[in-house]
């Protein structure tokens, strides 16, 4: 392990020296005492200062809360949150005591952020449940998603030369299509862009460094047409008395790259590569009207393009940015963008609304909207993590349009919201019976494109009910989850009913029906889920009387076992046992040497269970238990081909044994279950199958043990995990 090197010491020192300030304006003078008593502990703990991919904990840390207060807020409790972080994951201090000594909502925050470092950068790009996993912590407090948010931006400064290049390019890619994205949605603007262009440095270096090359090659000119652009505006606003301030600059290199492969050009064919803000000192009431006259201005000095101008003074955009863009006609004919804004409408643009309400304890509709909004993106189960991915940027990057209801109520939509759009947006229910609107007296279609100002009434029907063509229809994450969520409740209806058809049918043969066997045999015929198998049972697509002759027709034969991965778990598929003496075994009315036997995989029965033997067709004996679902059919069917089994009275054999388990889907179950068996030292995991629909959670779980009190003893282990409804034999 590299011990703290010189360059890294002068680092935390220069951090150190900005924080101080801000430390002695928080906390009280015992508070820090503890601090520097925990800083100084991680500093002389050479051994376990770096993280896994060696990075400096308490650096890393010291980083990302001068980031923070720099670039955000100096805000009490996320600076002392970040601040422990690293003792928290030495294991210095724990949670307990922070909570103790800090308050709930720090060590909340700590839970919060150790919940998300738990899946952030481990190749979420392939990865649905780590990618999952990470945005539902990230959703359950916007303050975690601004502390994450920070700590990646600091991660990305930090790891330009990092020897573990594809770790490095997991990290990017999560930064540009996560972290960056969070940060557009925030009105972290400035952290946006800065990501992105890491982003793009690490993920393609050789684009970044040719349009950086550019950049600095024409910065001289481009600096002098900036500053011919800016001196004669300068005079005009000055002539009207305002009070401001000018600024201009260069689009970011990530930016620049996006609009080159959009307008399929150079870097000198992208026309708005300049852009100017000026920044006014007014008065609340005047903030409007200077901004607009500062654009009035402007207009009458060049050329404006209609087709480019913003406003978002006038209905401020759903993260609170307000700014007046407008793209005209420079010297030498260049497209030059300018931006007005005021002082206030600068300090929410740079540093995010969040900074200035959220910590004060006021409530804000747009952020809880969009808190709102990020778990209806999650709540598409179906989806993998490209299709989250998509939604979240649908909804972060999308232009808006606004249209109001006949009563006057103004609703936010994306660019592209349809009248569907529009009812859901409204409610579930209105959108589950929606057939179309009245748009300004005028009526449409449910796949009508709603325009800005549009007055729209939705006209709907109790027998209208969503249909799968309407998830290309919507465009936003909320319509089509909800109409995903719909279609999914009637397919689990249609299921339900399949189910119960299946079952009677059974009854009347007089077949008991294996679960475990039965979904092996679903899924032989081609299902991934059941409820698809019995959604297709109840409308007549799948025979359930030839689906029972093939059940019992698997049954008379030896199953193979299949192997399936759950939570990690590869498992290889055990074979059968076969005996070629009585060890174990008593078979007939007396001790029959040399007969061979084989435990049915049925029913699996263990030492202990009540036993019977069953001559197959090729001489061999199956051991079935007494009540293995099959032993009414075969008692009835081949009475003379029965045979009296038992114990011979020692145990110590491993032989398979099946259980269910249900509970609610929680992340970390299959773990605590599987960490239960694997502490046990005479039973061995041989088989795991996991299926969840609509949080609860079932898994059937094969064993290798070797007698029924080793498994009722294991099976009353696993009833103590938590979120654990019920374990059974099967």
């Amino acid at each position: 392990m590299i011990k703290t090197t010189y360059a890294e010491k002068r680092e935390m020192a220069d951090c150190i020296q900005a924080l101080r300030p801000i430390a002695r304006a928080l906390l009280s003078g015992e508070e820090l005492e503890e601090v520097r008593g925990l800083k100084k502990g991680l500093a002389q703990s050479e051994a376990n200062c770096r993280d896994a991919h060696g990075l400096h904990k308490a650096l890393t840390a010291l980083k990302t809360a001068r980031v923070f207060a720099e670039a955000i807020d100096a805000d009490r409790n996320i600076l002392i949150a970040i601040g422990l972080l690293p003792a928290l994951t030495d294991e210095t201090i724990g949670i307990t005591d922070i909570r103790r000594r800090w308050g709930d909502d720090v060590a909340s925050l700590l839970t919060g952020i150790s919940q998300v470092e738990r899946f952030s950068s481990r190749n979420n790009a392939v990865n649905q449940d780590n990618f999952r996993g990470l945005m539902v912590s990230l959703a359950d407090d916007i303050r975690v998603i601004i502390i994450m948010i920070v700590r990646n931006l600091v991660l990305m400064r930090s790891i330009n030369n990092h020897p573990d290049q594809e770790w490095v390019k997991n990290v990017a890619f999560e930064a540009g299509c996560l972290y960056a994205q969070l940060a557009h949605r925030l009105g972290l603007y400035k952290i946006k862009g800065e990501l992105e262009d890491l982003s793009l440095k690490y993920t393609n270096r050789e684009i970044y460094v040719s349009i950086a090359r550019k950049l600095n090659e024409t910065k001289r000119s481009r600096d002098a047409y900036i500053k011919s652009f800016i001196d004669p505006l300068r005079e005009r606003l000055e002539d009207a008395d305002l009070k401001f301030d000018i600024k201009g600059r260069t689009k970011s290199i990530s930016s620049i790259w996006n609009k080159m492969k959009k307008q399929k050009v150079d870097i000198q064919g992208i026309y708005d590569l300049f852009a100017i803000r000026v920044i006014l000192d007014s008065e609340p009431e005047k903030e409007k009207s200077d901004c607009w006259l500062a654009y009035s201005i402007l207009a009458d000095m060049y050329t404006a393009n209609p087709a480019r101008m913003r406003d978002w003074i006038s209905i401020p955009k759903s993260n609170g940015y307000e700014s007046l863009h407008a793209t005209v006609m420079g010297p030498g004919s260049k497209w030059v963008e300018v931006q007005f804004r005021t002082r206030r409408m600068d300090l929410v643009a740079e540093k995010g609304l969040a900074a200035h309400w959220r910590y004060k304890g006021v409530k804000s509709d747009s952020t809880d909207q969009w808190m709102a909004n990020v778990r209806d993106i999650l709540e598409t189960a179906d989806s993998g993590p490209m299709q989250l991915m998509k939604d979240m940027k649908m909804d972060v990057y999308g232009k808006e349009v606004f249209a109001f209801t006949p009563k006057g109520d103004l609703f936010r939509l994306s660019e592209g919201a349809t009248v569907l759009d529009f009812a859901f947006q409204i409610h579930t229910n209105v959108g589950c019976h929606c057939t179309g609107a009245v748009v300004n007296g005028v009526h449409r279609k449910i796949t009508y494109r709603i325009a800005n100002g549009d007055t729209v009434e939705i006209l709907t029907s109790s027998s209208q009910t969503p249909k799968s063509d309407w998830l290309g229809i919507v465009v936003s994450s909320k319509a089509r989850n909800k109409i995903r969520q719909s279609l999914n409740e009637e397919r689990q209806h249609r299921a339900t009913l399949g189910r119960e058809m299946l079952m009677r049918r059974a009854k009347n043969r007089k077949v008991e029906l294996d679960e475990a066997l039965m979904m092996k045999l679903i899924k032989k015929q081609g299902y991934s889920h059941a409820l698809d198998f019995f959604a297709d049972m109840a409308d007549e697509k799948v025979d359930a009387g030839k689906f029972i002759s093939a059940y019992i027709a698997e049954t008379t034969r030896a199953a193979e076992t299949v192997t399936v991965s759950a939570g990690g778990f590869h498992l290889t598929p055990v074979p059968d046992q076969e005996e070629t003496s009585s060890d174990v075994m008593v078979i007939g009315e007396k001790n029959i040497n040399g007969l061979n036997y084989r435990f049915a995989r049925c029913c699996n029965p263990i030492y202990g269970d009540p036993v019977f033997g069953f001559i197959s067709s090729d001489g061999m004996v199956k051991i079935h238990k007494a009540d293995c679902p099959n032993a009414l059919h075969i008692r009835q069917r081949y009475p003379y081909r029965v045979i009296k089994a038992g114990w011979s009275g020692r145990s110590g054999m491993l032989l398979s044994a099946t259980f269910r388990v249900t509970g609610k889907d929680d992340i970390g179950i299959l773990a605590n279950i599987t960490s239960i068996i694997s502490k046990e030292s005479n039973i061995n995991m041989r088989n795991i199958s996991v299926d969840s629909t609509d949080g609860v959670f079932q898994g059937i779980i094969t064993v290798g043990i070797s007698d029924t009190a080793s498994l009722n003893a294991l099976m009353r282990k696993i009833k103590t995990v938590k979120g654990v409804k019920d374990v059974a034999r099967i």
